[in-house]
């Protein structure tokens, strides 16, 4: 039988599977290491490039269509201009696993 429930890591998973990985490694190493790592994928897809980790997934940056939107307490209509956020998507070979 096969359950729609996907797993999820937060950052202290992550941490905690590359402590043991790398034994030799301090948590605060592999913190700087973790926060480095993130830090140039997200300043890389704020440029509007692609990053791309095999096996792993896809970052990019998704635009969001400008839309106008009600405010329920007042009546009052607002617009919201464009905005971008990042997408992901998964690899083939991490969907599968």
């Amino acid at each position: 039988m096969n359950s729609n429930k996907q797993q999820t890591y937060n950052r202290s998973d992550i941490e905690s599977a590359l402590t043991k990985e790398f034994p030799h490694l301090t948590k605060s190493q592999i913190s700087l290491a973790i926060d480095s790592i993130l830090e140039s994928i997200v300043d890389a897809v704020a440029f509007d490039d692609k990053v791309e980790i095999r096996g792993f997934g896809t970052f990019s940056k998704k635009y969001i269509r400008p839309r106008k939107f009600i405010n329920p307490k007042t009546k009052e209509v607002s617009y919201l201009g464009e905005t971008a956020t990042m997408h992901f998507k998964p690899s083939k070979s991490l969907v599968d696993k």
